[in-house]
């Protein structure tokens, strides 16, 4: 009936996790006497996370080129990340990088193809990129059809070719509120009466039930299991979205209580409400978010014999 959490690692962690992937896959392949292509196994990777209510991403690369970015004012730069190894070497770090992006800016992923070509070099194919991102256009895809028409031969490409845009978009303060709490479970009374609150500014009373049943349950595992600064977020968009961010960077699991035990559903029960949930990692800490649709709104009476 409901979605399994998602576990999102910090994007050098992604890097690490998949260099390991990367590793395994070649061993296993030259241990494969089947296998003609034995230890030539690699990738480059480019990983992004943009956070529409800090505006800040976060972005890590293994071998990858450069991202470019068009800022509001038509601007066009790369983004200048540590570079970091292609995937399956092994053994080397990965790093980093955040960059505040205004509200409107384009961001512009893309493989080697588009900037490589038989008449000219990567440097003039960068250039080439940029004014071509820089020129105004209707839409993105009309600028993705400028960038091919002016970088790619009309023949058939040498190499792979793909390119990726993204507009940002940011959440205003009609749409976000937060909340600091101390790591006191009388905190978690106080946060429900909040989160009421909120809800009923925003329209959304239907959901009031649901939401402090998940608030309840998400901020008192962070109290129990988790360490401060711990803080309380509620994001209005196309969904409602809770987090609850604590500095502890265990990640929760999902069990089956026994029927002896006093404790141990709370996040089962938030599994079986929300639309989807997860657990997203950040440097120091993490943050335990449940997403909820306002069309589940109809089908929560059942629940109200919690």
């Amino acid at each position: 009936m409901r979605t399994v959490g998602f576990v999102l690692p910090t994007t050098d962690g992604l890097c690490t996790h998949l260099d390991d992937v990367v590793i395994r896959l070649s061993a296993e392949a030259c241990a494969d006497p089947a296998t003609e292509a034995a230890g030539d196994i690699g990738a480059t990777c480019l990983y992004a996370v943009h956070d529409p209510v800090s505006r800040q991403c976060t972005l890590a690369r293994a071998g990858h080129v450069l991202p470019a970015v068009v800022r509001p004012d038509g601007t066009a730069d790369l983004l200048d990340l540590p570079p970091g190894p292609p995937l399956g070497l092994g053994g080397l770090p990965f790093e980093a990088a955040e960059f505040d992006l205004s509200e409107g800016s384009v961001l512009a992923l893309y493989t080697d193809g588009p900037i490589e070509a038989r008449d000219h070099d990567v440097e003039a194919g960068v250039a080439l990129l940029r004014q071509v991102l820089a020129q105004p256009a209707p839409s993105l895809q009309a600028t993705c059809d400028t960038v091919v028409q002016a970088l790619l031969p009309t023949d058939r490409p040498h190499d792979d070719v793909a390119l990726l845009l993204a507009r940002t978009h940011a959440l205003g303060d009609r749409h976000v509120a937060s909340w600091d709490l101390d790591a006191d479970p009388v905190c978690v009374s106080r946060a429900r009466s909040d989160v009421a609150r909120q809800l009923g500014s925003w329209g959304l009373q239907e959901l009031q039930f649901t939401t402090e049943l998940m608030v309840s349950e998400l901020v008192t595992n962070a109290i129990r299991y988790g360490r401060p600064p711990i803080r309380l977020r509620l994001i209005h968009d196309r969904a409602l979205m809770c987090e609850v961010f604590d500095a502890s960077s265990t990640t929760p699991h999902l069990r089956r209580a026994r029927t002896s035990e006093e404790g141990g559903r709370g996040l089962f029960l938030v599994a079986q409400l929300a639309e989807h949930w997860g657990t997203r990692h950040a440097r120091q800490g993490k943050t335990v978010w449940a997403e909820l649709s306002e069309k589940e709104s109809a089908g929560l009476a059942a629940w109200d014999g919690l």
